[in-house]
């Protein structure tokens, strides 16, 4: 006979087998009907199955496994792992967060991350180039991080990354001299993803008690071009490039967020503070003297002046936020006063 605790154990698979079953062609219907247009649909069914039990969760105390869509795989539940330990809780968090800025770049990129935030971004002409600037941006904060690379990882590179302890690398390749050199160094996960496969998620969803938050994800290049120079100076040249790569990079870092960066290269982050100018101030000490003549971007717009009054103090030449404050001319009165260029986006990059 069977027990009462199994027939109720197989009825709830059954049903969920066939929830599955409906729920994958709904999501199919809706990519191809009329209702594709809409930003957002009327009701959300997920089917999600359980791809990988975790060891724990963020802490020891939490269970937690790796869920994946059903259909087929896309995104991280489509990476191939090469090498190294099973993935965890936060290797998967902060693995999606650093695939997810590598792929804003179109040149060789290499973003470095801890505990989901961007800790080095360097973007240059070769992935070896793009490593070394990503180290140098923070050589200390990348010890034991996250690595993404929107490249394939040659020798080169590799004989740079197992200098130093990371706990994964994602890329779309590793040539076969890497992988030769990634085997001295076998606890470090080694992850391939198609990049194509990192743009297929349509909408981002974050859990409440008692529901769900559903956003569309924002996959619209940062351009500068449709912002506006609001002070007597305007940027040069150079400053708009370096200004479009220190936002591109500040869309990724939790708010209050404000990068400092030159040249492709970060140099300072300024993550999750609960005050803007507070969020400057890290970023500017972390760049120190590297700040002088560099630009700084920041996700939202000052209400004070007292972010220029700190970034004109390190140096900081031009500065590219939003506006939209009330106090908006106080800004743009300081940066005058010192010389620097301001432009205004018109578009905010709020990550919490």
């Amino acid at each position: 006979q069977v027990s009462r605790a199994t027939r109720f154990k197989l009825a709830q698979q059954a049903f969920a087998h066939t929830a599955c079953y409906d729920t994958v062609i709904e999501r199919y219907l809706l990519q191809r009907s009329e209702l594709a247009g809409e930003p957002l649909p009327a009701s959300m069914n997920l089917a999600l199955a359980k791809r990988q039990e975790l060891r724990y969760g963020e802490n020891p105390q939490q269970a937690a496994g790796f869920y994946a869509e059903a259909g087929p795989p896309f995104g991280l539940a489509a990476a191939k792992q090469l090498q190294g330990k099973e993935l965890s809780f936060n290797n998967l968090n902060d693995l999606n967060a650093a695939w997810e800025l590598v792929l804003e770049f179109e040149r060789p990129a290499v973003v470095a991350v801890k505990h989901t935030n961007p800790c080095g971004v360097g973007v240059a002409d070769s992935i070896e180039e793009a490593f070394a600037r990503a180290y140098a941006a923070d050589p200390i904060s990348i010890f034991g991080g996250i690595v993404a690379a929107n490249y394939p990882i040659d020798g080169a590179t590799a004989g740079e990354m197992i200098k130093i302890f990371l706990e994964a690398v994602v890329a779309p390749a590793f040539d076969e001299e890497a992988r030769e050199i990634f085997k001295a160094k076998k606890r470090i996960r080694l992850l391939e993803l198609d990049p194509k496969e990192g743009r297929r998620e349509r909408y981002d969803l974050k859990k409440i008690a008692g529901g769900m938050l559903l956003q569309t994800i924002d996959r619209e290049p940062v351009r500068l071009e449709g912002g506006s120079a609001v002070t007597d100076r305007k940027p040069t040249a150079q400053e708009w490039e370096d200004l479009t790569f220190a936002m591109t990079v500040v869309k990724h870092v939790k708010s209050n967020a404000i990068v400092v960066a030159k040249n492709s290269q970060t140099l300072g982050v300024g993550a999750g503070q609960m005050n803007r100018v507070g969020a400057a101030r890290i970023a500017l000490e972390q760049a120190g003297e590297k700040a002088r003549g560099a630009v700084l971007g920041s996700d939202a717009f000052f209400p004070f002046p007292d972010t220029v009054e700190a970034a004109a103090a390190a140096g900081v030449t031009a500065i590219a936020q939003p506006g939209g404050s009330i106090k908006d001319q106080a800004s743009i009165d300081a940066c005058n006063r010192h010389g620097l260029a301001m432009v205004f986006t018109g578009r905010r990059y709020f990550k919490h």
